[in-house]
């Protein structure tokens, strides 16, 4: 009797094991097919993605209910790791495709328990090195993998803890893997490591800034909601899709992520609030069973995870994040989007590209003159993405340049090629040395008329020629419109370090006071061009315009009058006179935020 018991348990686990390698096969099809699509948020696939996750919520909960006959019959721990780091991807996948915070939330619940659980760590202790050696490197590259996915996913949710956690243990995981397998090249994963560390290095100089997301806490003035709530248009527009590329030589990235991206990309979205923040994140160490793996991870049921929208704030605009396109992509995607665009919905793009075609430049250090307290002090003019000496800016070039250093015209986008796209709305930001030639779309327009906010086609910097080089710090004129206070310190040559947390918080209020002021200005009736007035009730929109605001009176007091334009951004249609960087007012609130930092010898003033 006992024989036929055993038996029966054996035939049992032969049972169980192969419906489980069923399952893993016929998820391991569909995720391939999934993966392979491309991301275009609006060409969503999803049926196929329905199809997936049923297949994975099969497979997680069948080995979570079968858990003890699958170990016995061989299952290893890395396998269970690899299942729920593919559900991971999937729900990253979702996040990239519709911009819905709750999918990246429920990823970093897988990641965090396949980290928690060490569902990769080395498992041949006891065993024969020679025997388990190529397994072993196999295993390595998957963790080498996890650890570059969820990186990404830490940073995006800034999770600062956790991202030097994370790089503590990838930098450890990455020399292992050198001192073990000596005979392999893990080069690729070196450049990866140096990667997070320079994108770290610059994205936290200011650590305990508050969050680029839109924050009604921070973002919202309550001085001007009334005007804001009042203000009527014509004809109302919501940011409903972004597309967001940036393409220079040697920019600050992270994997396919680049800073300047990584920066816009947060800024559209909105900051989800903090009790439903904690709970979603600390739910994994709450649910943990006796067989040791997390029942939060359940939740893979695309009904279930609706439960992780946060009902107290509207879903996020689309973004569809474009990593080295070629021209002739981004104007495919462009073209898809318009089509699909939905009524009464504006379209933002914003490309940060060179207008060098593989050259990097640099203008003359320029000295500045007696009117700033006859200190010759210099201001550093650097070109966008720049190092090579004598090389200036060409004006004659009315194109930005997305291709490999050496690559033909072909990858030259010309303000032509996004002609055909304005018959739907635009707010178009170009962040180049080039961009000024995007102003030949204003007139040219074939039904909607523009919204253009240009870069400087140089930045500025006080100080050093080494203080905040653009190819070490991403896009001054990008950092202005996603983290303005910080922009501005970063234009004077103050660090973290050389402000009192005092000083900053009085300093970050003077700016949100002047926010609110420049609000109230442009709800004034009939003051604002209906290009501006028809997105200004869009709270994304209308922040970007304020801070583009704050740029150009920033740069405009900033720079010498000799200097010409070329360091200041520009916008069109033009803004009212109310918010002219000559104004009085303008220049007032300017002058309150550089004495509260006590930097106003760094501009000319022309109420002093």
């Amino acid at each position: 009797m006992g024989g036929d018991g055993d038996n029966n348990d054996s035939d049992d686990r032969v049972t169980v094991a192969r419906k489980f390698r069923l399952l893993v096969e016929k998820a391991d099809r569909k995720f391939v097919r999934v993966r392979d699509i491309p991301i275009n948020p609006n060409k969503f696939p999803n049926h196929y993605y329905r199809k997936v996750f049923k297949v994975y919520t099969q497979l997680w909960r069948f080995q979570q209910e079968n858990r003890a006959k699958l170990v016995e019959s061989g299952l290893q721990r890395w396998e269970i790791g690899e299942i729920a780091s593919r559900i991971g991807q999937l729900y990253f996948n979702q996040y990239m495709r519709s911009s819905e915070t709750r999918f990246l939330l429920e990823c970093y619940v897988f990641y965090e328990a396949i980290l928690n659980r060490a569902y990769f760590d080395d498992q041949s202790k006891g065993v024969m090195r020679s025997v388990m050696k190529k397994k072993d490197l196999s295993l390595k590259y998957k963790e080498l993998r996890f650890f570059a996915r969820y990186l990404v996913v830490a940073l995006i949710l800034n999770r600062v803890d956790t991202v030097k956690l994370l790089v503590e243990r990838f930098k450890a995981l990455v020399d292992d893997c050198k001192s073990t397998f000596k005979e392999t090249n893990f080069r690729e994963w070196k450049l990866v490591l140096q990667e997070i560390v320079r994108f770290l290095k610059v994205d936290t100089t200011f650590m305990d800034a508050k969050p680029l997301r839109y924050c009604a806490k921070f973002d919202t003035y309550p001085a001007s909601l009334s005007h804001v709530a009042r203000f009527h248009a014509k004809r109302v527009l919501k940011l409903n899709d972004a597309l967001l590329t940036s393409y220079h030589r040697n920019e600050v990235k992270f994997t396919e992520l680049t800073l300047d991206t990584f920066r816009m990309l947060q800024c559209l979205e909105w900051e989800p609030s903090g009790a439903f923040f904690q709970m979603r994140t600390t739910e994994p160490d709450n649910h943990v069973n006796s067989n040791g793996h997390t029942e939060a991870s359940g939740l893979i049921d695309i009904n279930l995870a609706m439960d992780m929208t946060d009902p107290t704030l509207p879903l996020n605009p689309r973004k569809a994040i474009l990593y080295r396109p070629t021209a002739t992509h981004l104007v495919s995607v462009i073209a898809t989007i318009c089509e699909e665009l939905p009524p009464d919905s504006v379209f933002l793009i914003y490309i940060s590209a060179s207008g060098k075609s593989g050259k990097t430049t640099t203008s003359h250090i320029q000295t500045v003159g007696a009117s700033r307290n006859s200190l010759n002090n210099k201001v550093d003019s650097q070109s966008f993405r720049g190092s090579d000496e004598g090389d200036s800016y060409d004006s004659g070039e009315d194109y930005l340049w997305l291709g490999p250093k050496g690559s033909a015209g072909s990858n030259n986008l010309y303000p032509g090629d996004l002609i055909p796209f304005t018959r739907r709305p635009l707010f178009l930001i170009v962040d180049s040395e080039n961009s000024h030639a995007f102003k030949a779309l204003h007139g040219a327009e074939r039904g909607e008329t523009a919204a253009l906010l240009l870069s400087p086609r140089k930045p500025a910097f006080w100080g050093s020629s080494s203080a905040g080089e653009p190819s070490k710090d991403g896009s001054q004129f990008t950092l202005f419109l996603t983290a303005p206070l910080q922009a501005f310190c970063q234009l004077v040559g103050l660090s973290c370090s050389d402000i009192d947390k005092e000083i900053y918080s009085q300093a970050d209020e003077i700016l949100s006071s002047a926010f609110s002021k420049w609000e109230i200005k442009l709800c004034k009736p009939y003051s604002l061009d209906l290009v501006w007035a028809q997105v200004l009730p869009d709270p994304f929109l209308r922040r970007l315009i304020l801070r583009f605001i704050f740029c150009r009176s920033s740069l405009y007091l900033f720079c010498l009058r000799e200097d010409g334009e070329e360091y200041l951004p520009d916008c069109l249609p033009k803004l009212p006179d109310d918010v002219s960087p000559s104004s009085e007012a303008m220049q007032s609130n300017i002058l309150q935020l550089a004495e509260c930092l006590g930097v106003t010898n760094h501009f000319n003033f022309d109420i002093c």
